[in-house]
């Protein structure tokens, strides 16, 4: 049986809340696109963070991309998050060039905290890229997203204290012996999750206790909010934004693990659409010094994942 050459080349993942699709993809030298939340069917998913978990495609290019976002897109009876609306096609203007649309870079995230300078050159030579393709391309600030990191740190822990707290032993996962069932509890969850689940379920258990919620949970529902607006806005004037993906390139295997707020600043530029529920795709544009790959993300409104996948094939086509 001869395999067609494009389920070699596409492979569907589910993106951890933050950005699990894209900075891989932007890391590993591939296309990574995040859907606009509630196209694709989560049913069957393990849920850390319910209001952000979405599913979409890693790719060795664009067109591979899109072509399997249309075939898992669309409305589920079983996910009650999903859209009965019908899925845009991903994949209908990709020929289309840019001449015309208006693409707004990003200033908060094109500087945002940690950023490498060859990131942040790769991104304004993609801008660059997409003028001389025939796009008007102008900064657009979106001011509340720089406080995108710190919202999402207790939002997304927070969901996933109350989704994680199932897996006790009982209900679900692995258990562990005890003398009674406290010690279960503790030494099952101690033996089923590694240091940054527990530092992730402890955190967001704290922003939800009482007393605390509405100062804590509260709060970044309302900077959520903001974060939505300031989109909106900024999509009223473009047609698209342009940001870096990633804030450097690949970094050797545990190089952060000892500084967990050095590793949280990797989601800096990808947070945002993902509080929005916008979709977002990275698409590779060229190596740093060390010859590492290097990525820069396209971000589009809701549902707006046709004119998403048209800029990213221009971005594709001018690398």
């Amino acid at each position: 049986m001869t395999v067609p050459r494009r389920w070699l080349v596409a492979v569907v993942v589910v993106c951890l809340a933050a950005g699990g699709i894209r900075q891989p993809a932007a890391l590993c030298g591939v296309v990574g696109a995040k859907p606009t939340y509630g196209l694709v069917s989560r049913y069957g998913l393990i849920a850390f963070a319910s209001s952000l978990d979405q599913i979409g495609p890693f790719a060795t290019t664009v067109a591979d991309a899109a072509l399997l976002l249309d075939v898992i897109a669309g409305h589920d009876p079983a996910d009650s998050t999903s859209l009965a609306t019908s899925p845009p096609r991903a994949g209908a203007a990709l020929d289309r060039g840019v001449d015309g649309l208006r693409i707004g870079l990003v200033s908060e995230l094109a500087s945002a905290e940690g950023l490498d300078p060859q990131v942040v050159a790769r991104t304004r030579e993609a801008a660059d890229a997409l003028a001389g393709a025939g796009a008007k391309v102008e900064e657009v600030s979106v001011p509340a997203a720089v406080y995108g990191l710190t919202a999402y740190y207790l939002i997304a822990p927070a969901e996933a204290s109350s989704n994680l707290a199932r897996y006790d032993g009982v209900r679900y996962g692995r258990r562990e012996p005890g003398a009674d069932i406290t010690e279960m509890y503790l030494r099952t969850r101690s033996a089923g999750f590694g240091a940054e689940v527990k530092r992730r379920i402890m955190l967001g258990t704290y922003a939800l206790s009482a007393g605390y919620y509405d100062a804590y949970y509260g709060k970044a529902q309302k900077v959520r909010t903001l974060i939505v607006r300031d989109f909106e806005a900024a999509y009223q004037r473009f047609d698209a934004l342009l940001a870096p993906t990633a804030p450097g390139g690949a970094f050797p295997l545990g190089a952060k693990t000892a500084d967990p707020l050095l590793m949280y600043l990797n989601d800096v530029c990808t947070i945002p659409s993902n509080l929005a529920g916008h979709p977002a795709i990275s698409v590779p544009f060229g190596v740093d010094d060390a010859g590492l790959p290097l990525g820069v993300q396209v971000l589009a409104p809701a549902l707006g994942e046709t004119v998403m996948f048209q800029v990213a094939a221009a971005l594709e086509a001018a690398r």
